[in-house]
């Protein structure tokens, strides 16, 4: 089984806070998608979606879009509909220790699986708690809100993939076999 890859958006897919914000990035289309109380401006580059899609995961959305990164995120980056983790119930609940809000839930998803987390809030208490409570291997992948995924990151991502250890192999069946 492949390792779970939870994709945030803003910072990651759309890096908004590159400079120069109000020009077109290179190689990066803006969207605008419908919000109150007025549209938000997102920036995506198209290349993304293959490169994501080259890596040996399972991707699944780890974002404050849910389901509407399958409808405004996805077609543009050229990935397919995703699975997604549901996190309506803490959405933006500051917690005591300063460990992000996201962290507990994508533990509670991976559910012990192998898992890396490219965001762009996390920090040294989102890795302890990893640690803590987390039994399978995981990477927690700062990217910069200033740049998006560039090809340092890509290039974590598959070395992180790569360092764990594949399915057993089965004798086959048969003389010389069980």
């Amino acid at each position: 089984m492949k390792p779970l890859l939870y994709l945030d958006v803003d910072g990651p897919l759309n890096p908004y806070a590159a400079p120069l914000f109000d020009r077109p990035l290179d190689g990066f289309t803006v969207i605008e998608v419908p919000h109150e109380p007025e549209p938000l401006r997102v920036w995506l580059d198209p290349r993304h979606g293959a490169e994501l899609l080259r890596l040996e995961y399972d991707l699944c959305w780890g974002t404050t879009w849910m389901a509407g990164a399958n409808e405004w995120i996805a077609p543009v980056v050229g990935l397919p509909r995703l699975p997604y983790v549901d996190f309506s119930a803490v959405l933006f609940q500051e917690r005591p220790d300063g460990v992000h809000w996201k962290t507990q839930v994508l533990v509670e998803h991976a559910a012990g699986r192998p898992f890396a987390w490219v965001d762009d809030e996390l920090g040294p208490a989102d890795e302890a708690f990893v640690a803590a409570h987390h039994p399978g291997a995981a990477l927690l992948h700062y990217v910069s809100p200033l740049k998006g995924l560039r090809e340092e990151d890509f290039a974590a991502l598959a070395a992180f993939a790569d360092s764990l250890p594949g399915p057993a192999v089965q004798p086959p069946e048969g003389p010389g076999g069980r």
